[in-house]
C-alpha cells in the first residue's frame, strides 16, 4: 500500500499549533480557526473549507516555527500509520478463548474466597455493598470518605491489602475483571470479525504531548506483568510462516532526554558510561557503592528518578514511595545536590514557561501552558509539572516517530517483506519474515539509536520470539 499526494493535513496542523483542543473534527476547526459555527458540512463543500484551513493554518506553523517539524515528521508518519493499521497483526483467537476460560474459573474460585471471609455473598461489583461489608460489617477503619461514603478504591484497597486478605483478593478479582472485559473479550471479537488479525487504530492527534495513542482496541495499555497478561500477549504470533515478532525498546530513553536537555555531569556521565542509572543514584542517594546498592534503595531511586521527570511534588512522591512528605521532600533535596544540572534546567524551564506560556521540545514541538499564570493553586501546580515533563515526553515522542518512518522507509528501499506493527510507548513491535531477521534487527537498532543526536547515547533492547509473550535478547 502506498498513499499518493499526501501535503497537508489540517487536522494535524491544528494540533501542531494547539495540543489541547478537545475536539479536531472540521467543523470544530472551521468555528475555531475561521470563526464560522457550522454544526455540519456537506461534503461537497468540505474540499473548500479545508482550503481555507490550508490558507490560515500553513502561515501560522511557519510563524510558529512548527513547519519542520509537520513537513519532515507528522506527515510523513501519516503513511506509516495507515500501512499498520491496514497490514494489522496476527492474532490466534484460540489462545485468548483458552484465556477467558482460564481467568472464568479464577473469578469464580477468588469470588468463593472473598464470600468465605465475609461470610456472605454481595455483589463485588458494587463499591457500595463491598463498604457496607469491609467497614460496617468486618469492622475494618476506613481509610477515605467520598461524597457517596467510604471510598474502595484501588489505592485505599491496595494500602489495606497488607492486613486484609479479602482486600487483596478483591483486588485481584477486579484485576481478572478488568482484562477479562477490557481486553480479552474485545479482542476475540475483533479478531473473529477480522478473520485472525487485528487492526488497532493509531490515533496521531490525541495526546497532547505528541505521544501516538491507540484505540479499537487500546494495545497500549495491556498489562505487562501477571501471568494472565503473558499469556494474553502469547497470543499475538507473526504472519509469516516459521516468522518472528520482533521488539525495539528505547531504554530509559526518559532519562536520557533529561540529560540531553539538562547537560547535568553526573546524569551525563552516567549514560556516557553506560552506568545503570537507578543503581546509579541510588549509590549517590544513599552516600554507597553502587556494588552495594540493594533491590529496594534501587526501586527506591528509581521512583525517584521518574518522579523528577513527572515533576512530582514531595506529597506525590510520598504516596508513590509510602512515606512521610518530609521524607519524600528530603530525597527530592538529596537528587538536586546530586543532580544539580537538573535541577538548574527545571527552574529555567519554569520560568520560560511562565514568561512565555509554553514550552517546547528538542524538535521545537510547542505545548501551550496558559494555566501556568493561574491565581488557582490547584491548576498552576498541574501546569508546573507539566512544563518540566512536556519537553522531555514529547522529545520521546517526536524521537519514535522520527524513528518509524526512517526503519518504514529503509524496509521499502530494501524490498523486505518484514512490517512495522504496533507502536507502544518507547517501543516498536515487528512481524518478521524469518530470513530477515539478521537485517531487521540490524535495521531496526542503527535508526532507532540514530533517529535523534543527544549529548548522551541512546540504546534500544532489541528482542525476538515466536510470540509476544515469549521473547529474548538478541545476541
Amino acid at each position: 500500500m502506498k498513499m499518493e499526494g499526501l501535503f497537508f493535513d489540517v487536522k494535524i496542523a491544528a494540533y501542531l499549533l494547539d495540543s489541547s483542543l478537545v475536539d479536531y473534527s472540521l467543523t470544530s476547526l472551521v468555528s475555531h480557526y475561521l470563526g464560522e459555527h457550522v454544526s455540519e458540512i456537506r461534503d461537497d463543500l468540505k474540499p473548500l473549507f479545508i482550503y481555507r484551513l490550508w490558507q490560515k493554518l500553513a502561515p501560522e506553523l511557519k510563524k510558529e516555527s512548527l513547519d519542520k517539524l509537520f513537513f519532515e515528521v507528522e506527515m510523513p508518519l501519516v503513511e506509516v500509520l495507515c500501512k499498520m493499521q491496514a497490514d494489522g497483526v496476527k492474532v490466534d483467537s484460540k489462545i485468548l478463548e483458552d484465556l477467558l476460560e482460564r481467568i472464568d474459573g479464577n473469578i469464580v474460585k477468588i469470588k468463593k474466597k472473598v464470600f468465605s471471609i465475609s461470610e456472605r455473598e454481595f455483589n463485588l461489583n458494587s463499591p457500595k455493598q463491598l463498604a457496607v461489608v469491609l467497614f460496617d460489617e468486618m469492622g475494618i477503619r476506613p481509610l477515605k470518605k467520598t461524597k457517596t461514603g467510604y471510598s474502595t478504591s484501588e489505592e485505599v484497597l491496595d494500602k489495606l491489602s497488607a492486613q486484609y486478605p479479602i482486600a487483596e483478593a478483591t483486588l485481584e478479582y477486579r484485576h481478572l475483571s478488568k482484562l477479562k472485559t477490557t481486553y480479552v473479550m474485545p479482542l476475540i471479537e475483533e479478531v473473529k470479525k477480522y478473520k485472525g488479525a487485528l487492526h488497532t487504530k493509531f490515533n496521531q492527534t490525541a495526546a497532547q504531548t505528541g505521544r501516538l495513542s491507540s484505540s479499537s482496541p487500546n494495545l497500549q495499555s495491556i498489562p505487562i506483568k501477571g501471568e494472565f497478561s503473558f499469556w494474553l500477549r502469547k497470543a499475538f504470533l507473526s504472519s509469516f510462516k516459521n516468522g518472528y515478532i520482533l521488539s525495539g525498546d528505547y531504554s530509559q530513553i526518559e532519562l536520557r532526554i533529561l540529560a540531553h536537555l539538562s547537560g547535568d555531569d553526573n546524569l551525563t556521565k552516567a549514560f556516557a558510561d553506560d552506568l545503570d542509572i537507578h543503581s546509579f543514584t541510588a549509590a549517590l542517594l544513599f552516600g554507597i557503592n553502587q556494588d552495594k546498592v540493594d533491590d529496594s534503595q534501587r526501586n527506591l531511586a528509581k521512583r525517584v528518578n521518574f518522579g523528577i521527570v513527572y515533576g512530582m511534588s514531595a506529597y506525590g512522591l510520598s504516596k508513590e514511595l509510602k512515606i512521610s512528605p518530609v521524607e519524600a521532600q528530603n530525597f527530592i533535596n538529596d537528587y538536586f545536590l546530586r543532580y544539580s544540572g537538573v535541577k538548574g534546567y527545571i527552574e529555567e524551564t519554569l520560568a520560560r514557561a511562565e514568561r512565555q506560556g509554553f514550552v517546547r521540545t528538542i524538535l521545537g514541538r510547542k505545548r501551550t501552558l496558559p494555566e501556568i499564570k493561574s491565581l488557582n493553586a490547584q491548576l498552576k501546580e498541574f501546569a508546573r509539572r507539566q512544563a518540566i515533563n512536556a519537553p522531555i515526553q514529547g522529545s520521546c515522542a517526536d524521537l519514535i516517530k522520527v524513528a518509524m518512518i526512517r526503519i518504514y522507509n529503509e524496509l521499502r528501499a530494501k524490498k523486505l517483506k518484514s512490517r512495522l506493527t504496533i507502536q507502544i510507548h518507547d517501543e516498536l513491535i515487528f512481524d518478521v519474515c524469518p530470513e530477515e531477521l539478521d537485517v531487521v534487527t540490524s535495521l531496526v537498532k542503527e535508526h532507532m539509536e540514530g533517529s535523534m543526536s543527544l549529548k548522551v547515547p541512546i540504546r534500544v533492547n532489541i528482542t525476538y520470539g515466536k510470540n509476544w509473550g515469549q521473547m529474548q535478547e538478541v545476541e
